[in-house]
């Protein structure tokens, strides 16, 4: 099976971040109804928790299904650092609430395109960025699914 994520339905984000996205089968087999027509197999979902292969890809697709004319993500040293302590904020809170870590950036949007970017690099810019924010915040570095579930709760916030 392979994500469809572009022909037929919508991905759902949902609150303990999971992702619902189609899945079309990898091969066609046609049948038959009672009357002679051909029947297509119906697209079904599949769940898909942070860390999961297809994870980084699904979450950048949905976030710009929630804004498709948004032009491409374009990263600020100035986004880039605000979003660096943003996850940092949010991974070492006791309470893990995005929404007064947001409430202290300075230029939200910019973060929120530095995420972006993040995502659109697929698994290994997550790894690399969870580098740079145990780098410059100190502390180890997020496991690559924590860092992605962390920006997708911010993503989803600032939407």
């Amino acid at each position: 099976m392979r994500l469809g994520t572009k022909d037929h339905m919508d991905i759902v984000r949902n609150n303990d971040g999971t992702l619902v996205v189609p899945v079309t089968p990898d091969r066609v087999r046609e049948t038959e109804d009672e009357d002679g027509g051909s029947v297509e197999p119906a697209a079904t979902t599949r769940v898909l928790h942070p860390g999961e292969g297809g994870y980084d890809e699904a979450l950048a697709e949905w976030d710009l299904q929630q804004n498709p004319d948004r032009e491409p993500a374009v990263s600020t040293k100035a986004g880039r650092a605000e979003a660096m302590t943003l996850v940092h904020e949010v991974a070492t809170s006791e309470t893990h609430d995005v929404a007064p870590a947001i409430a202290a950036l300075d230029d939200p949007e910019a973060s929120a395109e530095a995420l972006r970017h993040v995502l659109v690099g697929g698994v290994h810019s997550v790894e690399g960025f969870a580098n740079e924010v145990a780098a410059a915040e100190g502390g180890d570095p997020l496991p690559a699914h924590e860092a992605t579930k962390i920006i997708g709760e911010v993503l989803a916030e600032l939407d």
